[in-house]
């Protein structure tokens, strides 16, 4: 059970977090770390313990690790228009007990983020009731190159464009529209990469055989690896001739990773990616058991593609992991085939099914801290975010790493209220969670007294 507490005057600004296993920037550091106001004011190795004061709260950090928040560069909120799914003061909720700090969320609500005005509107409405803090994409479409240019560079996350149709249909498909976006090299270009063309003519031949009562398990060869590749070829040639920055999405396939830039620094890539904990997690056998509460877009394909990202994962050609939250009610998802939406919910147990990876001895939680924390910071530019350093925002999780929980209706936060991942028994619990030095979250406790902030963005 989570509670909710609305004073402030429950919280203190200052804090001192003791005798932790702090991860960050690669290595394991056990220390103390200060908290003064919103920021990191200083980090102690274990052998100094540091002075404190009457107003400091210490929080014994025994036995937990502390990792910088995490920084989940695609989620869909449903605020505004679609509230009936989720909002941004639940699912931002719902982030905070997982361990996510900011999120980035995507343009296609109602009404779609195509213009600044909307952009503006939506950080109005993230300031009222975000409990982590908040970025947006305005979404390109077929017509709004003005709004693209006048984007403020320092405020928005990037420019998202749909090349495959998806919840929403913002498809983009003018040639010279997408000419005139590549040219804009200010900003990151973020792509839903599926093939329209493919995916028609595929979803055209399996209603000849089953109508719209298409099986489940068809769905990664109607959203085929033909359609994600052949759509990424195309923006990724796009990218290389305008010299853009591009951030491919939801990467779902093993053929995509030809694609990509040579493992490096995110620094000196052009090309850089993002892939869902989703495709980490499931495959198509399990479209058996889930059913449409795994229809995602990009549809989840083969074990082979998903033990090809795994591996891209460890070895740096993929550069983010990410959740592409999606909530839709269990209603609007137990339908057939066509008609059944595709996404999921996922932030609230993204950290938690990640760190089960390190249980298993298969991605270093090193590696998943830098994948979820550090490098989305590096690739959007955040000021002052994703790492625990001195001066920083103190975006902080701790966590328990043998603390054994299971998934189910009676913690799931999401306002849909379900998840694919019910009656999945995770190792590590999230206990603590520090947006600007507010702790936000304890132990199922949450202070919603304090907001998140607006992203700001260092270009």
């Amino acid at each position: 059970m989570h509670d909710t507490i609305n004073t402030s005057a429950t919280r203190m600004s200052n804090y001192l977090i003791t005798n932790v296993l702090i991860i960050n920037e690669g290595v394991r550091t056990p220390g103390h770390v200060a908290i003064h106001d919103q920021l990191i004011t200083k980090i102690y190795p274990a052998s100094a313990y540091p002075a404190t004061t009457k107003d400091t709260e210490i929080i014994d950090g025994k036995g937990k690790w502390l990792i910088p928040g995490v920084i989940d560069d695609q989620v869909h909120f449903r605020d505004p228009g679609l509230t009936h799914k989720g909002d941004i003061y639940t699912e931002s909720k719902a982030a905070v007990a997982g361990g996510v700090t900011s999120f980035m969320d995507m343009p296609n609500t109602i009404p779609q983020t195509t213009t600044n005005a909307l952009l503006k509107e939506k950080i109005a409405i993230a300031e009222g009731k975000s409990l982590a803090n908040f970025g947006f994409f305005i979404g390109a479409t077929n017509k709004n190159l003005a709004e693209l240019h006048a984007v403020d560079i320092h405020q928005t996350c990037g420019i998202k464009v749909f090349l495959g149709a998806s919840t929403g249909n913002m498809l983009v498909d003018d040639p010279m529209a997408l000419e005139g976006i590549f040219r804009i090299r200010k900003l990151p270009i973020a792509v839903h990469a599926e093939d329209e063309g493919v995916i028609k003519q595929n979803l055209e031949a399996f209603r000849k055989q089953f109508g719209d009562d298409i099986p489940m398990e068809y769905h990664p060869l109607i959203r085929s690896t033909e359609a994600c590749y052949k759509s990424s070829s195309f923006a990724v040639e796009l990218a290389r001739r305008h010299r853009t920055h591009l951030h491919l999405i939801h990467l779902s396939t093993a053929k995509e990773l030809s694609l990509l830039d040579p493992p490096g620094p995110v620094k000196d890539k052009l090309i850089t990616t993002e892939v869902c904990v989703h495709h980490l997690w499931f495959d198509d056998q399990d479209y058996t058991d889930k059913g449409s509460l795994i229809k995602w877009n990009p549809s989840i394909k083969t074990a082979e593609d998903k033990e090809a990202l795994i591996q891209a994962l460890i070895d740096d050609r993929i550069d983010i992991v990410a959740t592409d939250h999606a909530p839709h009610t269990l209603e609007e998802k137990d339908n057939i085939y066509t008609k059944a939406p595709s996404g999921a919910p996922m932030i609230q147990h993204s950290l938690p099914v990640m760190l089960e990876f390190h249980h298993k001895n298969i991605i270093p939680v090193e590696k998943i801290v830098e994948k979820m924390c550090h490098t989305p910071a590096d690739i959007f530019h955040l000021r002052n975010r994703g790492y625990i350093r001195e001066g920083y925002y103190a975006d902080l999780v701790l966590i328990d790493p043998e603390d054994p929980w299971t998934v189910n209706s009676h913690n799931i936060l999401y306002k849909c209220g379900w998840s694919p991942l019910e009656e999945t028994s995770l190792r590590s619990r999230i206990t603590h969670t520090f947006v600007n030095g507010n702790l936000v979250f304890d132990n199922g406790i949450f202070d919603e007294s304090v907001k998140g902030l607006s992203l700001e963005f260092d270009r």
